[in-house]
């Protein structure tokens, strides 16, 4: 098939596959007429890049799994590098989920703390709580029905 065919088959474009063949993720071959020709097997390559790139991998983490299918392997998966970059991944989203984790509590402090300070003041000057808008009210009814 030619580059057009594959990208449309692969839901991508011309301009990423050429990006790939320049990265050395995609074989360059040419027909006798000077066209690019690639196969099903070059289909499976970017299937593999684009699932993988979905999962926030860059695309110099995917090259192992490129490498995989390139080798003969079923899966791009199958292969020792591919296991090491798996697990690289997923010690970086546990790293970030931890982040994240802490962040919220700080954040969670931090508007407890907001909300406190903001009845203390109301409280100090004798008024109320501000008055509840459409959009808090709607929701308060919500949360009633659940």
């Amino acid at each position: 098939m030619r580059i057009g065919e594959l990208a449309e088959r692969a839901g991508t474009s011309t301009r990423t596959l050429r990006y790939y063949e320049s990265r050395g993720l995609l074989p360059a071959r040419r027909a006798g007429n000077g066209y690019r020709t690639y196969d099903e097997d070059d289909l499976r390559l970017i299937q593999q890049i684009r699932t993988l790139q979905d999962f926030g991998f860059d695309l110099e983490e995917t090259r192992p799994f490129v490498e995989c299918l390139r080798a003969g392997y079923p899966a791009g998966d199958s292969c020792p590098a591919s296991l090491d970059v798996y697990r690289g991944k997923l010690a970086e989203l546990d790293e970030l989920i931890g982040r994240l984790g802490s962040i919220r509590a700080q954040v969670g402090e931090q508007l407890a703390q907001a909300q406190a300070a903001q009845a203390e003041a109301e409280a100090a000057r004798g008024i109320g709580p501000a008055p509840l808008c459409e959009l808090t009210i709607h929701q308060l009814r919500e949360g009633e029905d659940t």
